[in-house]
């Protein structure tokens, strides 16, 4: 749940936690503009980010000594949202051992040949990793409900296998959080104008981008389905505003810090053989 924990966020009324179900929750109602998790000083938000992603590495130490836990980060968003910033700005300091990031891009021949969740499952976390996923499965009632490449029909039946798969994880061990990064429309403009105005972000910018942000409101509107169909009790969603990179970075570290901590990590007990070991 997004709360206001040590950040002294001001969470307002807007629905940043999607409610399972998807009851009363519109994206519309989310300001992409939002600072939640802010202080209003944006030096003290980026040193506090700092802070908080010393913490995680901390807990990430306890977390792969404990391998009782499996955790699953999904970043989704608009081009432009800050998905590889988030990681990161978040994960920063945290230790490369137990720690791994995949991101997905459209599927190979390969991959189309087996059910859109194959590709998947093969890159969830192991007991005690840390697994971050830039886009994810979500791709897939996304890019082909725009482009009406599947039916209706096979789209809620994705939604449902979806759904099941979240729930098979968190059943075995896997914490899954799942944070859409919500980007306002002139903001993506200004930030793929700095794509394409700044030489060394030219890597970055595609002219397909362009063509994504004509398919603006029918990529808002499966969003919105989506995050309706697929916030359960098992994985819900939490919506973060992204035009402010700070506070996207502070709201995301702060609500993974939470997790963790409500883990109650601990170390595994010692081997009975050590103890009075002397080593000579």
């Amino acid at each position: 749940m997004a709360k206001k924990s040590d950040s002294n966020a001001d969470t307002g009324a807007a629905p940043w936690n999607v409610p399972v179900g998807g009851k009363g929750f519109a994206l519309k109602d989310c300001p992409t503009d939002a600072k939640p998790f802010g202080t209003g000083d944006k030096d003290k938000d980026r040193l506090r980010v700092g802070e908080l992603a010393h913490e995680i590495d901390a807990l990430q130490d306890v977390f792969w000594a404990d391998k009782r836990f499996k955790l699953l980060v999904l970043l989704q968003g608009m081009d432009t949202a800050g998905k590889d910033g988030t990681i990161r700005a978040v994960f920063k300091e945290t230790s490369p051992l137990g720690v791994r990031t995949h991101g997905w891009k459209a599927p190979t021949d390969l991959e189309r040949s087996h059910d859109f969740l194959w590709r998947i499952h093969a890159m969830v976390p192991a007991a005690g990793e840390f697994m971050l996923h830039n886009r994810s499965h979500y791709e897939d009632v996304l890019v082909p409900v725009v482009n009406a490449s599947i039916d209706k029909k096979t789209v809620q039946q994705r939604y449902r296998q979806i759904n099941d798969f979240e729930r098979l994880l968190v059943e075995t061990g896997t914490v899954v959080m799942k944070f859409m990064l919500h980007v306002g429309y002139e903001e993506q403009r200004k930030r793929l104008q700095e794509r394409i105005d700044d030489p060394k972000k030219h890597w970055k910018f595609s002219m397909n981008d362009l063509t994504v942000r004509k398919q603006w409101k029918a990529y808002q509107q499966a969003y919105q389905n989506l995050l309706v169909a697929t916030s359960t009790e098992a994985a819900p969603w939490v919506v973060v505003p992204a035009d402010s990179k700070t506070n996207r970075n502070l709201m995301v570290a702060t609500l993974v810090r939470d997790k963790l901590k409500s883990l109650k990590l601990r170390y595994p007990p010692p081997d009975p053989a050590l103890k009075g070991l002397k080593i000579v």
